[in-house]
């Protein structure tokens, strides 16, 4: 009877870490009419090593440059032999969550993954945007589902945002990015009011065409199912299908999209990651990515022994902190050393400076 408590608790953990970060409060969408679009950010060239002058008397030694350290699909990523790092909705603690202006300061940070939430407007937009309302982070208040577009566009979507968390009893001044959405303030070097808007999914792939992206559907049921359809309309139309992994925490979403996007890699939805968890069963052929909270309440989830199983079993684990505490440089690093290769983290700097120090000490 232990045994099975004890099985029964941790499901329940399982559930209440993944919800926890599918909270019904909200982060806004999308970007004015006709919003500026910054060049797209390119993966950072290699520079070849210098070659010492060869001897008069014999000819130079041919210098062949390292292979760059990123990668543009899943399967390169899966592929890189080091541990990767996504910026969790661009980076959430760090900048204002989902902005373009965050998804742009990562990978200047050098993320190798893009991770966001997407769901539609009123009038059928898909957008990247966290919460089903978007009162959160928006000086607005109301469901996605209930409003256009244009009135999404038109909000500030770095409203609440402070360097300690995303609330509303902080003094003025530190609301750091408030008002430029407006035009109340002037925006950072090199960045539009439309930076700091909740943006269509289209409008950061489009920014970022080179950046593998962790796309989460949100919801469940008919509304779940039509962002489907236009999130596959849409990766293969902007032909990102081979670059994207897509995810949901109900799991018929998951096979929904699995059964109109086949090409495109899926990761395990709440009912499978619990079997895997608990029983080790194997997920499906087509999926290959656990996306896991180390712990809940307490209860760990993530374990030495589940990260060796999930290593003998060809399943990288990529770990979402879900907790504060665990967002820094030195939690990163640990999560490494435990055998974790992914990192869908809030402070992108740091996690790729985990990673450097991680690789440079192996």
């Amino acid at each position: 009877m232990k045994r099975i408590a004890a099985l029964a608790a941790a499901s329940v953990l399982l559930l209440a870490a993944c919800s926890s970060d599918d909270t019904s409060t909200s982060e806004s969408t999308t970007a004015s009419s006709a919003p500026d679009t910054a060049p797209a950010t390119d993966p950072p060239a290699t520079d070849p090593p210098a070659t010492e002058p060869a001897p008069t008397t014999e000819p130079a030694p041919t210098t062949v440059a390292a292979a760059p350290e990123y990668a543009a699909t899943i399967d390169e990523l899966l592929s890189l032999g080091r541990p990767i790092v996504l910026a969790h909705t661009a980076g959430e603690d760090e900048f204002p969550a989902s902005t373009l202006f965050a998804f742009e300061e990562s990978v200047k940070a050098g993320v190798d993954m893009l991770d966001f939430n997407v769901q539609l407007t009123a009038d059928g937009v898909l957008i990247v945007h966290h919460d089903d309302t978007v009162d959160r982070p928006t000086n607005g208040t109301g469901a996605v589902a209930d409003l256009t577009y244009a009135e999404i566009a038109a909000l500030d979507n770095a409203y609440w945002f402070t360097a300690d968390c995303v609330c509303r009893d902080q003094p003025d001044d530190a609301y750091l990015y408030r008002g430029i959405r407006t035009g109340d303030k002037p925006a950072p070097e090199g960045y539009t009011a439309d930076d700091f808007n909740v943006p269509t999914f289209r409008q950061v792939v489009e920014r970022f065409p080179t950046i593998p992206l962790n796309i989460e559907i949100k919801g469940s049921g008919p509304l779940a199912e039509a962002a489907a359809d236009v999130l596959a309309a849409e990766l293969d139309e902007l032909g990102r299908g081979q670059a994207s992994v897509v995810a949901s925490f109900d799991d018929a979403i998951v096979d929904y999209f699995h059964s109109i996007a086949p090409d495109v890699e899926v990761s395990a939805g709440l009912g499978l990651l619990t079997e895997w968890v608990l029983n080790r069963t194997p997920l499906p052929e087509h999926m290959r990515i656990l996306q896991l909270p180390p712990e809940f309440q307490g209860i760990e989830v993530i374990t030495p022994e589940l990260v060796a199983d999930s290593t003998a079993a060809g399943y990288p684990i990529w770990v979402w902190p879900n907790d504060r505490a665990l967002e820094n440089q030195a939690a990163y690093l640990d999560f490494l050393e435990q055998g974790i290769v992914g990192l869908n983290i809030n402070f992108p700097a740091q996690g790729v400076a985990a990673v450097e120090e991680f690789v440079a000490g192996s």
